[in-house]
């Protein structure tokens, strides 16, 4: 027997927006559970572990593993989206055992993603130990890291400086990316830039890749347009937010993009650009229903960066802004939806691509936990050196590897979709051989000859406040600026090319998460792959 408080329900109901969870049964044989042949379908199931009064719904990952007084607590922030989600790591000497949310109502209030909870087993699956060198019969070698980075030293310095290309994973964290760029610079090369980021994308000003209103701030909107985006398994926190506001405000949704799943009420007004163009030119039903509304909110995904015609399609964004009073002095309603950890920090840094072919030219690539850059550009005679902890698809093709510490083993700097910088604390020691991205950054320059001036993280903060102050301004939103005024008209071509589906499997979006049992699993259960 067990007391029914019913709290799942309501919160599977409410928050989570799926109707899968009920009362079965009557009297003294009621209970609760899903329905028949029926999963608990929601990026936010795990939630119920925290808010069950009755010890009822347990984490089955986590079970009969460990007891409360074994663990050591650990207050970081979560990497697998761009929302940095606040969480506790519990961990028992070497090893995460789990991980849970903390409160924080500016971000992600008491609750986490199941990718977020979940994770976790892929953290001590599939980790790069040791550095090593791929030798003549194509088989890896273990070496030591004098031996490894003399090496790529060697080799760095036998290429054209403009044949230097570096890119910075997803994962990647403010102080790792500013050591990546310094070094490649003093290398002669400005060809650095952050993975998920295309060529020419406007990093002037903040406004321009941030979510200016705020994830808190969109409790406030009564009309949101959707341009390119799926928060549901882009951001599931930003999603819950959206859910909580349409639910609470009576909020109206419009969709552009390829159709999807959304959890709450809304129109899919089309596809492409073309009708975002009909918004932009007040000849679209949309138009009168973001104009009427008191505080209308534009979000734009992300995966607009890497389409060629990004200028155009923000344009008219800031066109239909304009038109419909989106941005004003006390409003700004203009809103950029990231997709990683990384990109907001790497925008602040400058970490933009030069050149669509600067790749495909290059001699000598440093993959810093650039697992989803597109292996097929880099051309078979280039030195590849690949730089993270786990053995991701980026690994096959290195000459060099160079095993880093995760999220977990490290203290580092991001910064959220908001604009707002967190860090990340070690919970668990590094794993064998592998040290910190920039400490490993810090150590190749002094032995290719190009020392860079830091030896102490305090030393590389003070390197970022050069380049980006605001990113050193630990749990606080600085607001951004706005240009002197918004384009009033957008006559660059849009590609008629629909916009298409960034994240195809929520689960499994980065290094930790492919490499995780868990995710895997929930992976082939829910979605089907």
């Amino acid at each position: 027997m067990f007391l029914s408080f019913n709290r799942c329900v309501r919160f599977a109901t409410e928050v989570a927006g799926v109707q899968d969870l009920g009362m079965l049964g009557r009297g003294s044989g009621e209970e609760i559970g899903t329905y028949v042949e029926k999963l608990l379908t929601s990026e936010l199931s795990g939630n119920v572990i925290d808010i069950c009064p009755v010890g009822a719904l347990t984490s089955k990952p986590f079970a009969f593993k460990a007891r409360n007084w074994e663990l050591k607590g650990t207050e970081t922030i979560d990497v697998t989206d761009a929302v940095g989600s606040n969480i506790r790591i519990d961990s028992r000497g070497p090893e995460v055992m789990r991980i849970v949310p903390r409160l924080n109502e500016d971000i992600n209030e008491e609750w986490i993603s199941d990718k977020t909870r979940f994770c976790y087993d892929g953290l001590k699956r599939q980790r790069l130990n040791d550095p090593m060198i791929r030798g003549s019969d194509g088989r890896f070698k273990p070496v030591n890291w004098r031996d490894a980075l003399a090496v790529v030293a060697e080799v760095a310095h036998q290429v054209k400086p403009e044949e230097i290309v570096g890119i910075a994973g997803k994962l990647s964290d403010a102080e790792s990316m500013i050591a990546l760029k310094d070094f490649i610079n003093r290398m002669g090369s400005n060809d650095v830039w952050g993975e998920g980021i295309g060529v020419n994308t406007n990093a002037d000003f903040r406004s321009g890749y941030i979510m200016n209103t705020s994830i808190a701030g969109l409790e406030k909107a009564d009309a949101f347009l959707l341009v390119g985006t799926q928060p549901r398994v882009e951001a599931a926190m930003v999603n819950a937010r959206i859910r909580k506001t349409v639910r609470a405000n009576q909020a109206k949704v419009g969709y552009i993009g390829p159709a999807t799943d959304f959890n709450y009420d809304h129109r899919h007004l089309g596809t492409g650009p073309q009708t975002l163009l009909e918004i932009a030119e007040g000849c679209h039903p949309f138009f009168k229903t973001l104009s009427n509304a008191k505080n209308p909110v534009i979000i734009v995904g992300a995966g607009v960066f890497e389409r060629k015609d990004q200028d155009a399609i923000f344009a008219a964004v800031e066109t239909i802004a304009q038109k419909a009073n989106v941005v004003r002095p006390d409003w700004n309603g203009l809103n950029v939806l990231l997709l990683h950890a990384a990109q907001a920090a790497a925008l602040d840094l400058g970490l933009v691509p030069q050149s669509e072919k600067s790749l495909e030219s290059a001699k000598f690539v440093y993959l810093m936990g650039a697992d989803d850059v597109n292996l097929d550009k880099i051309p078979d005679d280039a030195f590849v050196v690949y730089q993270g902890h786990h053995g991701d698809k980026s690994v096959y093709r290195a000459n060099v590897v160079l095993p880093a510490a995760a999220f977990s083993e490290k203290e580092g700097t991001y910064e959220n979709t908001d604009g707002f910088s967190q860090q990340t604390l070690p919970a668990v020691p590094t794993v064998g051989d592998s040290r910190d991205d920039w400490k490993i950054i810090r150590a190749l320059s002094e032995v290719a000859g190009v020392r860079l001036p830091y030896d102490t993280i305090g030393a590389v903060r003070a390197r970022i406040s050069t380049v980006a102050p605001n990113l050193v301004k630990m749990d606080e939103r600085e607001p951004a600026t706005l240009p002197s005024s918004l384009r009033p008209t957008f006559s660059e071509k849009v590609d008629t090319t629909p916009f298409g589906t960034v994240v195809e499997n929520f689960y499994m979006t980065d290094a930790i998460t492919r490499a995780s049992k868990i995710m895997a699993q929930c992976s082939a259960m829910l979605l089907k792959k």
